[in-house]
């Protein structure tokens, strides 16, 4: 079992918060599809012979490509890759792209998990975000995906946009979920060095909200997607039994995937990779067929530090058993020591063999999971 993910960087407008790489796109991706399907087949040995459960077109935007271009490049992953016959097979798609045809399109191409980019039903949040669409055609779009028979829908929304009250973020959730949908991604909005948001963050052109305030946010989320029906199976990630994201799962649960395309990541379970950021670099190397990309081997440490890192951010948490198994006695000890000064203070839990974040907990992950981190040898 294992993953593929496709990197498309094309983006029409810039998103103040976006920190992934992009290019504002031309309308000739033609020599970009080339060298996708020049590195699928390039890469067709990297997995051995694991079969392929997800295949997932992350951006960028990925509904920037025409039905012709996504069909070219599912029939060269077939072509290279023995997939799933029920593959989950996941694009993300913009509001203001999604038409009947297109969406006629892919499901025909079998995509069966439609993640649209949303963010907020509030207009004066999507101009702040800089984004392309509005709230109106948000719905439209949603209730056309639902009209061309996708069930397995995603939304993403963010919170913590300066500005927006806690009244405002709860009728966010309520609207959403008044919609069928089977699993929601929310994120908490972060100014990232570099973003548009970042430079004016250090400008103090815009401030972030306070760390009570993001508490009480995240709180309301977990209430309200609870009530609505929904799991909170990783941090950021909600949904229905039955429709977590098995592609984002087997991130977070060390199964082996490829990336393809500028800026994409791959895991083989030993070492990682990941292609160069630049669109222009990528597509002269990988033609070439020279190195497009760097690659580190991961020695018992950065694995240790990797299943840490992916597993204590979800439902499933860290399997003793499996730290026992792999890294042996010791690293057992270093985590259950690590572990008991959070499980006195209520932020993390032991179910059975597993040790899990509270919904405390969750609020801190980040500084919780860097103190498990295991240092290296300086």
């Amino acid at each position: 079992m294992a993953g593929i993910y496709i990197h498309i960087p094309f983006c029409k407008k810039l998103c103040f918060y976006c920190d992934f790489y992009h290019i504002i796109t031309s309308d000739d991706n033609s020599a970009f599809v080339d060298s996708l399907l020049k590195e699928i087949a390039l890469r067709k040995d990297y997995l051995n012979t694991e079969t392929i459960s997800t295949i997932y077109f992350g951006g960028g935007t990925p509904s920037l490509l025409s039905l012709k271009e996504i069909e070219t490049i599912l029939d060269q992953i077939n072509r290279h890759f023995k997939v799933e016959e029920n593959c989950e097979l996941t694009i993300e798609l913009n509001p203001d792209d999604v038409k009947s045809d297109y969406l006629a399109g892919l499901k025909r191409f079998g995509v069966n998990r439609i993640s649209l980019g949303i963010q907020s039903w509030r207009d004066q949040d999507l101009k702040m975000l800089n984004r392309r669409h509005n709230s109106a055609q948000a719905a439209i779009a949603l209730k056309n995906t639902f009209k061309a028979g996708f069930e397995n829908v995603s939304i993403d929304l963010i919170y913590g946009i300066p500005g927006m009250s806690v009244d405002e973020w709860a009728s966010n959730l309520d609207f959403s979920f008044t919609f069928d949908i089977k699993h929601l991604s929310a994120y908490h909005l972060t100014f990232e060095q570099g973003t548009v948001f970042g430079k004016m963050l250090e400008k103090k052109l815009i401030t972030e909200i306070d760390e009570e305030d993001s508490v009480v946010l995240f709180n309301l989320l977990l209430e309200k997607a609870g009530s609505a029906g929904f799991v909170n199976y990783e941090i950021s990630n909600f949904g229905k039994p039955g429709y977590f994201s098995i592609h984002n799962s087997n991130y977070w649960k060390q199964v082996k995937y490829i990336g393809i395309g500028p800026s994409a990541h791959s895991f083989n379970g030993y070492s990682r990779q990941w292609n160069i950021r630049d669109l222009k670099s990528y597509i002269k190397l990988v033609n070439k067929g020279v190195s497009f990309f760097e690659r580190e081997e991961l020695d018992t440490r950065d694995r240790f530090n990797e299943y840490i890192m992916t597993s204590l951010r979800t439902m499933w948490g860290i399997d003793l058993e499996y730290i026992e198994k792999v890294f042996e006695k010791e690293g057992y000890d270093y985590v259950v020591n690590i572990a008991a000064k959070f499980t006195n203070y209520g932020l993390m839990k032991q179910e059975k063999n597993t040790l899990v974040l509270t919904n405390q907990g969750k609020m801190i992950s980040d500084n919780i999971i860097s103190e498990f981190m295991m240092p290296g040898d300086d």
